[in-house]
């Protein structure tokens, strides 16, 4: 366990990027091509299409590959945020200060484990991999290890419904897991108009909702999980200015925050972390 970084880590970060920047090159033929491309909503389509109104900014560490994000309370720290953050040899689950971005503790992972999306159960932290196809089950007040499951196929984002883990793999498809075993329960098949829907990254569920980012675009979905169908399209371009984009990634991070209808936003490699409103675009 540790509470500030040690000063390698830019420079390790620069490695790692270079590497997942080939991987993810190669992975984009597992997706459809046009996924890469923001997603339209046709006008008869009955899709509700938003905007963002930011609230408040945060600092946000620069070199955290954001991959999960979830709001909740600690017993020694209050309100904090979980955070996952990926590439390999840098990855690491984190509590942080949402108000000053202060990483108040972390724990690395395996240099060899790429972290993705992490969420909260009622007594469990889950934390997935990207390609390793292990989740750790964690102590949400120390972070510690309590359990390493085994999954097949990849691990992009996870969320948890009060009843069961709600988890993306890149693809259209989102998968039910048990909150105590992981063991897959069911999927359903996330469709816009009746056409799939790709890329489905990092995720939060509230509301009886699941509110997912899409990969390589600046768009945010809520999806009906009982069904599969997109109910809201936000368009959540523009957070970042010039010089804060510079050596920014995707916008990736999404948490439920502590007002009802508002949300913590931040991306890979984002200086700054935003509450939001979503409103009529």
């Amino acid at each position: 366990m540790r509470s500030v970084f040690d000063e390698n880590r830019a420079a390790r970060r620069g490695l790692a990027l270079g590497t997942v920047g080939l991987l993810a090159l190669a992975g984009c033929s597992t997706g459809d091509a046009a996924a890469e491309e923001q997603v339209s909503v046709p006008e008869d389509a009955g899709v509700e299409e938003l905007a963002v109104e930011v609230v408040e900014s945060f600092d946000h560490d620069p070199d955290s590959f954001t991959q999960g994000l979830e709001l909740a309370e600690h017993p020694e720290f209050g309100t904090v945020l979980y955070e996952s953050a990926g590439l390999y040899g840098e990855s690491d689950v984190r509590i942080t200060d949402p108000a000053t971005g202060e990483v108040l503790v972390a724990q690395d992972l395996p240099a060899e484990q790429f972290a993705e999306g992490l969420t909260l159960t009622d007594r469990d932290l889950w934390q997935i991999t990207w390609q390793e196809h292990v989740a750790h089950r964690r102590d949400p007040v120390t972070l510690d290890v309590v359990e390493t499951v085994e999954y097949e196929g990849e691990g992009w984002g996870i969320c948890f419904d009060g009843a069961r883990l709600v988890m993306s793999d890149g693809s259209s498809t989102l998968r039910f897991r048990n909150p105590a075993t992981f063991e897959e329960t069911g999927s359903v098949e996330v469709t816009l108009d009746g056409e799939p829907v790709f890329q489905i990254n990092e995720l939060e569920c509230v509301g009886g909702q699941v509110w997912a980012n899409l990969w390589q675009t600046d768009q945010i979905v809520r999806i009906d999980p009982d069904t599969g169908e997109v109910g809201a399209v936000v368009e959540a371009s523009g957070l970042l200015g010039a010089d804060e984009s510079a050596g920014a990634d995707v916008l990736n991070g999404i948490a439920a925050a502590e007002a009802e209808g508002t949300f913590y936003l931040t991306g890979k490699l984002w200086p700054k972390l935003f509450l939001v409103r979503f409103v009529p675009a």
